[in-house]
Formats: structure tokens, C-alpha cells, sequence
């Protein structure tokens, strides 16, 4: 188990630079141990020192801005820490409802997808805008305002959790692997009746060849579903051996029957190649050409980036480490 000291050092320490860390937490931790040490002689219980220590020395941010010389004032010291606190609490919370909302009005309304994807990030973007400006105005009356006092105390109650770095580092890998998953299979799911603009006139014509929907189409959706069981594994236990290797099985499972499907004709709906002008005349050969170099290049990449991932993990050999 963590103790509070644990908890206030890495809550202070984790806004440094990455070269200041150690230092820091090595001279933070003498420090505490000093005055704990100093209450515990005068007859005060070890954990009760421990707590008595950390009041005493406040805020773990306001102590590594005042570390690092780095001062807090957006708005003013006083309110800082407590509207920043508040401004990032709101932004994560009321920002996802809104474009949450505005997407399920617009699938509700009709509306199509280009028309889906503007409104809602137009909407999100000008929700967080307003939060910030109005949340940051209020905080800045109030650091004017004759009178007041802070509108929180800092207690070590109030101390972070240490997290996992290295989980924390992966968060983002993770967002965008599910979100680019996701967009991919309702892409391939919406093209079934996706448009081609011929002579001014919307023509519904599928992208991909109807026929495959036999078993290629839910081939591929599973394959996609299986992804993004994979991002989640990865999120939670990092990369090793075992999981590049089967990074690989998962992405030759999609690329090989992929290309095979487009060099065979079977890939394209005949209509949507016709409505499209392909293979675009005399380039056809050298566009089908770079068309495949890309996709085995990236497929090959993918690959060689997740034993990288393993390696810099040290997910240990490639019979254990899962």
C-alpha cells in the first residue's frame, strides 16, 4: 500500500520535467522525513506527524511550481489551483454529453453524415470555448473581489492515487485505436447505401461488391471487433511478445484477403467502379501499384511497431511474458 508521503511526492514530482524528477523526489522526501522525525521526538503518533507534515507543507502542485520557479498566475495565485481543478473536471464531463447529445438529435433529425460529423464538432468546440471563458471570467471576479478567501483547503485527503505511468501512456493509444476501429466497421457497414454524384444526381451505390457480404464483410467486421479487444489487452497489460505475435496473425488476417479481394476485381462494386471512371485510364496499372505498396508498407510497419513496443517493454521471452 501507498502511504500519504508516497501519494503527496508523486502527486508534486509527476508535473516536472522528467530530468528534475529524481532529484526532486529524493530532496521531498528527506524533507518530510525531517519534520515527521522532528513531531514524532516531541511525542506525536508516526502517522499523525506523517499528516501534520503535509498540511504543513500544502498544495503538492503549489510546492513544484514553487519549485521550479513557475508561477501560478492565469488568474491570479489565490483561485488557481482551484479553477484549474474545476475547468478540467468540466470540460471532461460536459464536453462528451454535449457532442453526445447533438449526435443523437442529428441521427434523430435525419441528418447525414457529413452533416452529422460538421454540426457535432462545431457544437463541441464551442461548448468547450464557452466553459473555459465564462468558468475562467467567474475566477476572475472573484480574484477581484474584495474580501474573499480561498474557495477550498488543501488537506491530504485529497492526494492522488499514483497511477501507472506506463498504463497512463498507453490511454491514448487505446482512444484512438477504438475510435478509428469503430468509424472503420460503421464506414463499411454505411457504404451499402453510400453515394456517387453522377451528372449532379446522388446515386446510391455500394462501395464495396454487395456479394461479399456472403462472408468477407463479416469476415472483416469481426476481425474489427477482435481489434479492438486486442487495443484493450494492450492497454491493460503493455506489449510482449506473445501479443506482437499475435498482432501479426490479426493484421495478415485482414491485409492478405484484402488485397487478394481488389486484385481479383472482387473487392469494388462494378457499379461504383463504373460511376468512378476507374481504373482511371492509362495510370490504372501504376495507381493499382502504389495502392498495394502502401497497404503492405503500412501492414509491414504495424508489425515491426509492435515487437518494438514488446522490446521496449520487456515483455520478457517469446514463450512467457503474456
Amino acid at each position: 500500500m501507498t502511504t500519504l508521503t508516497d501519494r503527496y511526492v508523486w502527486a508534486a514530482a509527476r508535473t516536472l520535467p522528467e530530468t528534475q524528477r529524481a532529484e526532486f523526489d529524493r530532496e521531498l522526501r528527506e524533507r518530510i522525513g525531517d519534520v515527521i522525525d522532528a513531531r514524532v521526538e516531541r511525542g506525536a503518533a508516526p502517522a499523525d506527524a506523517e499528516h501534520a507534515a503535509l498540511v504543513e507543507l500544502g498544495d503538492p502542485l503549489r510546492l513544484a511550481a514553487s519549485y521550479v520557479d513557475r508561477p501560478l498566475q492565469l488568474i491570479g495565485p489565490k483561485y488557481f489551483l482551484t479553477w484549474w481543478h474545476l475547468l478540467k473536471l468540466l470540460l471532461i464531463i460536459v464536453v462528451p454529453i454535449a457532442a453526445a447529445g447533438v449526435l443523437l438529435g442529428q441521427v434523430i433529425a435525419g441528418a447525414d453524415v457529413g452533416q452529422m460529423i460538421g454540426t457535432t464538432i462545431g457544437t463541441t468546440i464551442s461548448v468547450g470555448v464557452h466553459l473555459c471563458f465564462w468558468v475562467t471570467l467567474v475566477f476572475a471576479v472573484l480574484e477581484r473581489s474584495p474580501g474573499t478567501v480561498p474557495l477550498t483547503t488543501w488537506t491530504p485527503e485529497q492526494l492522488p492515487q499514483p497511477r501507472d505511468d506506463a498504463r497512463a501512456g498507453r490511454l491514448g493509444d487505446l482512444v484512438a485505436s477504438v475510435v478509428f476501429l469503430v468509424l472503420f466497421a460503421v464506414a463499411i457497414v454505411w457504404q451499402q447505401s453510400g453515394a456517387v454524384w453522377i451528372d449532379g444526381e446522388r446515386q446510391p451505390i455500394p462501395v464495396l461488391d454487395p456479394a461479399l457480404w456472403s462472408f468477407w464483410i463479416p469476415w472483416f467486421l469481426g476481425l474489427i471487433a477482435l481489434e479492438v479487444v486486442f487495443a484493450i489487452v494492450i492497454y491493460l497489460r503493455g506489449w510482449t511478445w506473445v501479443l506482437a505475435g499475435i498482432n501479426v496473425l490479426l493484421t495478415i488476417a485482414f491485409t492478405v484477403p484484402a488485397l487478394w479481394l481488389f486484385l481479383s476485381g472482387q473487392l469494388l462494386d462494378p457499379a461504383f467502379i463504373e460511376a468512378i471512371g476507374w481504373p482511371w485510364g492509362e495510370a490504372s496499372g501504376a495507381t493499382i501499384a502504389v495502392i498495394v505498396v502502401v497497404v503492405i508498407g503500412v501492414t509491414v510497419w504495424d508489425i515491426i511497431d509492435g515487437f518494438i513496443k514488446a522490446a521496449r517493454n520487456r515483455g520478457g521471452s517469446a514463450l512467457g511474458g503474456y
